[in-house]
């Protein structure tokens, strides 16, 4: 039997199309569900891996808040971007170095923001000039933290920032500790705060237990006292730091302590992102 070779050539390419189509297909299914996108009345917290350096994403119901920016333009952009954000409700910088705000003027560019706040303490920066900037080009006010405030998120997620009150000659002291609670479930985040600033903050009597510690300067021995770990008293610990990085972070004191007292640890030198997720009565790991 002759067959057509017109007939031939015209399924072949039919073939090649419905492959190409095909792939493409579990292609652009594979990136969407790589995504880690929030449900209904579940907080996400990200711990966005921009390698020597912090950056936390915490979304519930449409809200989104971000902590520090990381040290470049690109992690926290491309992360933000790739979420599909497009709003800031709130911004926060914990302190002036540039491993937390080397990113931030270029997230004040490209994304709306509601309401940024700071520390009362500046920078002679590049990374914070350009931040200034880049706040007065959109037109956004700096509201500086001098005295504890409460942020409402949504229903029952609260953020409460806390300031320091004494005057430091290490920037890292300045760093704003933020407490995040959902219910019965909660979340701190250290910024660099160092043992002096963690003494400051217990024996002002704060409330710092928490299920989550983000541990302070990226677990430097400099910070996370056992005096704090254990006012802390977390289950879960995430560190964010560089692969390979120039300080020896996290020390091995850090870990060591942490490991003493049973914290499941996380890092971002090896774990890459982490995303933890809250229904408001227990924590899990999405990624």
């Amino acid at each position: 039997m002759k067959i057509n070779k017109k007939f031939v050539k015209l399924i072949i390419i039919l073939l090649s199309i419905s492959l190409i189509f095909l792939i493409y297909t579990i292609y652009n299914y594979s990136i969407k569900t790589s995504l880690t996108l929030p449900s209904k009345d579940k907080l996400l917290v990200h711990y966005i891996d921009v390698d020597q350096g912090d950056s936390i994403l915490v979304q519930f119901n449409n809200k989104n808040l971000l902590i520090d920016a990381g040290p470049n333009n690109k992690k926290t952009f491309s992360y933000l971007k790739r979420h599909k954000i497009k709003k800031l409700d709130y911004v926060i910088i914990t302190h002036p170095h540039d491993d937390h705000i080397g990113g931030m003027s270029h997230i004040i560019n490209h994304f709306n923001i509601n309401k940024f706040y700071s520390p009362n303490i500046t920078a002679n920066t590049d990374s914070f000039k350009n931040m200034l900037l880049s706040l007065n080009k959109r037109g956004l006010k700096v509201t500086s933290i001098s005295s504890e405030i409460r942020l409402d998120l949504k229903e029952k997620v609260c953020c409460f920032i806390i300031p320091s009150y004494s005057n430091h000659d290490n920037l890292n002291n300045y760093s704003l500790i933020i407490k995040i609670t959902y219910n019965n479930t909660s979340f701190l985040f250290s910024g660099d705060a160092e043992s002096l600033r963690e003494e400051e903050l217990i024996n002002k009597g704060y409330n710092l237990s928490a299920d989550v510690l983000k541990v302070g300067h990226h677990g430097s021995k400099s910070s996370t006292s056992q005096k704090y770990l254990d006012e802390v008293n977390p289950k879960i610990a995430v560190i964010s730091c560089g692969k390979g990085n120039d300080y020896g972070h996290p020390h091995k004191e850090t870990l060591l302590k942490l490991k003493e007292k049973g914290i499941i640890t996380f890092r971002t030198d090896i774990d890459k992102t982490i995303v933890l997720e809250s229904d408001g009565n227990k924590i899990v790991k999405r990624k």
